[in-house]
C-alpha cells in the first residue's frame, strides 16, 4: 500500500453527521482515502464535511415507513445492501458503538474482505448482554470477536469495555476533535443581554426541561442574581420532545425569554459568541424503541457531549450536569451540579457566569482546547490506521 493512500471507509448507519466527522477532514489526503457509506435514510447533511460518500441502501429502506418498520427491525435486523465493492476495497473499516447494526454488518464481513476493523466506541455503561435487546447482543459479539481495535472516546468508556471483559490492548482512548479555530470566532461586540444555550436533541434526556426550571427560577426571584437583567434561554436542537418542551415553556411563564431554533453545524460559532453560557443539562435515563419479541433494553447518560469541545474551542463558560463523561471531558473548564437538580444549575447560573457582564469568556485550560482539536484527533487516528496497516 506504500504505493498509494491507505482507504478507511466509515460506517455510521443512518446517522452521518458533519460534527462527528470533521477530524476526518483533517487526516492528509495522500495518506488516505476516506469516504463514508451513506443511505439513503441518512439523518443529516454532510456538506460541512469534505470526506467522501459512497451510496449504499440497507434492510430498512425495503420495510414501510414510520412505526410499522421500526418494529420490523426487531424481526429482520439491519444490514447493508448494495456495499459489497466498498466493503471490499478498504484497508481500514471504522465504525461506531459494538451493538449497532451498521458495526455488526462490518464484523460480519470481515474475514471475507481482509480490512481491519476499528470500533469507536461512545458507550459509558457496562450493559453486557443483560440490559441489552436481541439483536444488540448479536452484534455486540460478533464485533467483539472480529474488531483489531477498539477506541473509546472518553476513559470512563474504557473502564466500561474492560468491565466487559475487552483486554486492556485492545482498547485505547481516543478523544474526538471540533474544528478549534472556527469556534474561537469572537462576537464583533459584546451582546447587551445574557443569553443561555442549551444545545442538544430534544429529548428528555438532554435536560432542556431543566434549563427552563433553573431560568423561571432565577426570573421570579427564588434565586438572586443581581446583575442578571432578564436572561434569555436559547435552545437549540430539533427531536420529538420539542411541542412538549415549547408548552413548558409556556408554563412557567418564558413565552418571552426561551427561543427554539434549529442550527446548521457552521452556525454554532456565531451562536457560542453571542452566549454568555453553555448549559449541559443531561440526564441518565431508560429509554428505547420496542422491538417485536423482545424487551426494550436501552439505558443512556452522558457520553461525551461535543458542545462541551465546541464551547470550550469557543471560551464560553459552562455549567453541566456530572451525568456520565462530562465531568472527564470538560474538567475544570465547567461548573457542575447534580443531574436533574435544576435549582442547583440555578444558583450556579446566578453566582456564575450571571454575575459578570453578558458575553464575558472564560480562560479554559490551553491543553484541553488543544486535546480536543481536529488536528490533535487526526494525529491521533493517524497513528492508529498506521499501526494498524503495518502490521498487516
Amino acid at each position: 500500500m506504500a504505493d498509494r493512500p491507505t482507504r478507511v471507509l466509515l460506517l455510521r448507519g443512518h446517522n452521518a453527521a458533519p460534527w462527528n466527522l470533521r477530524m476526518w477532514d483533517a487526516l492528509p489526503r495522500e495518506r488516505f482515502d476516506v469516504s463514508v457509506l451513506l443511505t439513503s435514510r441518512n439523518a443529516f447533511d454532510l456538506e460541512e464535511t469534505d470526506v467522501g460518500h459512497r451510496p449504499a441502501r440497507s434492510v430498512r429502506n425495503l420495510l414501510p415507513p414510520g412505526r410499522l418498520g421500526d418494529l420490523a427491525m426487531g424481526v429482520t435486523g439491519d444490514r447493508y445492501l448494495g456495499a459489497d465493492e466498498a466493503f471490499a476495497a478498504a484497508d481500514i473499516v471504522h465504525t461506531e458503538e459494538t451493538s449497532y447494526w451498521h458495526s455488526g454488518d462490518a464484523a460480519r464481513r470481515k474475514q471475507a474482505n481482509r480490512y481491519k476493523l476499528v470500533v469507536t466506541v461512545w458507550e459509558t455503561l457496562p450493559l453486557l448482554n443483560a440490559f441489552r435487546n436481541r439483536w444488540a447482543r448479536v452484534y455486540r459479539s460478533r464485533v467483539l470477536e472480529a474488531a483489531d481495535l477498539l477506541l473509546p472516546a472518553t476513559e470512563r468508556a474504557r473502564a466500561a469495555l474492560l468491565l466487559e471483559g475487552v483486554p486492556e490492548a485492545r482498547a485505547e482512548v481516543c478523544y474526538p476533535g471540533v474544528d478549534v479555530e472556527r469556534f474561537a470566532a469572537r462576537a464583533e461586540s459584546l451582546p447587551e443581554a445574557h443569553v443561555i444555550v442549551s444545545a442538544g436533541r430534544l429529548v428528555w434526556e438532554k435536560g432542556h426541561q431543566d434549563v427552563m426550571r433553573a431560568l423561571a427560577a432565577i426570573r421570579q426571584g427564588q434565586v438572586g442574581a443581581p446583575n442578571a437583567v432578564a436572561p434569555r434561554l436559547l435552545v437549540i436542537g430539533s427531536g420529538p420532545e420539542e411541542g412538549r418542551l415549547r408548552e413548558h415553556a409556556r408554563e412557567l411563564g418564558l413565552e418571552d425569554c426561551v427561543d427554539f431554533r434549529s442550527a446548521a453545524y457552521g452556525e454554532m460559532p456565531a451562536v457560542y459568541a453571542g452566549a454568555s453560557c453553555l448549559v449541559l443539562a443531561s440526564l441518565s435515563t431508560a429509554y428505547c424503541s420496542r422491538y417485536l419479541g423482545d424487551l426494550p433494553r436501552c439505558f443512556w447518560e452522558e457520553q461525551f457531549g461535543l458542545v462541551l469541545a465546541e464551547a470550550i474551542a469557543a471560551g464560553l463558560p459552562i455549567v453541566a450536569s456530572t451525568s456520565g463523561a462530562i465531568p472527564e471531558v470538560a474538567g475544570e473548564a465547567a461548573t457542575y451540579f447534580p443531574p436533574g437538580d435544576w435549582l442547583e444549575l440555578a444558583k450556579r447560573l446566578a453566582a456564575g457566569p450571571l454575575d459578570r457582564p453578558p458575553g464575558t469568556r472564560a480562560d479554559h485550560p490551553p491543553e484541553l482546547v488543544g486535546r480536543y482539536s481536529t488536528a490533535a484527533a487526526a494525529e491521533r487516528l493517524a497513528a492508529v490506521y498506521d499501526r494498524l496497516v503495518t502490521s498487516s
